[in-house]
């Protein structure tokens, strides 16, 4: 493989944010003409009070918060909405639109690309598969706080698309994809501990059980798909959104989401 074929591989693969590619201002603005903080406060107290919340009713020991892929959503929403804040916020010192993203712009674009999809998948693989569990493993015993964990984690997340004016491109694929095989490589390693979930089951969710390997492998691959899956949407949406803001607002310039493009 020539020395360029391995470059952009490489590119391809880690989705890296290289210069020239965005301006700043982009990321400290809104598809409509309010200012992000609208959004961007509102979720960042929604998230880590819920976050509170959910320590405070967790349903096990304190050191055993971090098994769960949903607490880490959470997670990455609080610390996503925290630099969104922060770029939205120092929108001044970039209002000249050089090129070259600040490693805090940078950030908060790899949270984004990561939460959102994440957020998705959380939701549906919750109501679509873990439910069923629901007679046997409380995930959420307060109902309230069930639908915040695995409904409203989703809504919150697809205001932020749809209203952020940055794009979501489809390069960026891997960001999230890492994030699972994280979490995965962290449920291998927990098992193979000896690590049981508060129930003392030897592992965090009945379909990911390494004591089953193929059959947890296969569910693996197909979440992993599905993940993939979550990220085109996102472009998808992203682009729409883009479209139908150069419809209504065909004055404005620079608000286009080439996420499939080249």
């Amino acid at each position: 493989m020539s020395r360029c074929s391995w470059k952009m591989g490489a590119y391809c693969i880690t989705g890296m944010l290289g210069k020239g590619e965005e301006t700043s201002e982009k990321f400290a603005r809104s598809c409509f003409s309010v200012s992000p903080l609208v959004w961007r406060v509102p979720i960042l107290l929604w998230s880590a009070s819920t976050f509170v919340w959910s320590i405070t009713f967790f349903w096990g020991s304190a050191e055993k918060f971090f098994l769960y892929m949903t607490h880490w959503g959470l997670l990455f929403i609080i610390v996503e909405s925290m630099f969104g804040i922060i770029v939205t916020m120092r929108r001044n010192e970039y209002l000249d639109a050089t090129f070259g993203l600040p490693w805090y712009v940078k950030t908060y674009w790899v949270l984004y690309n990561i939460s959102i999809p994440v957020a998705f998948l959380i939701t549906i693989f919750y109501w679509g598969i873990l439910r069923k569990f629901i007679n046997t493993l409380k995930y959420a015993p307060d109902p309230i706080l069930d639908i915040m964990l695995h409904a409203v984690n989703s809504a919150v997340m697809f205001i932020e698309l749809i209203c952020s004016a940055h794009p979501s491109r489809l390069m960026h694929i891997m960001q999230p994809l890492w994030f699972a095989g994280v979490y995965m490589l962290f449920t291998v390693i927990y098992f193979f501990a000896g690590g049981v979930d508060p129930w003392g089951n030897p592992f965090i969710y009945p379909v990911v059980d390494w004591a089953k390997p193929e059959q947890t492998l296969v569910v693996i691959t197909l979440t992993a798909l599905f993940l993939a899956l979550m990220h085109l949407i996102t472009v998808a949406i992203a682009s729409a959104r883009d479209f139908i803001t150069r419809r209504r607002l065909p004055e404005t310039t620079g608000i286009f989401n080439d996420g499939f493009g080249a």
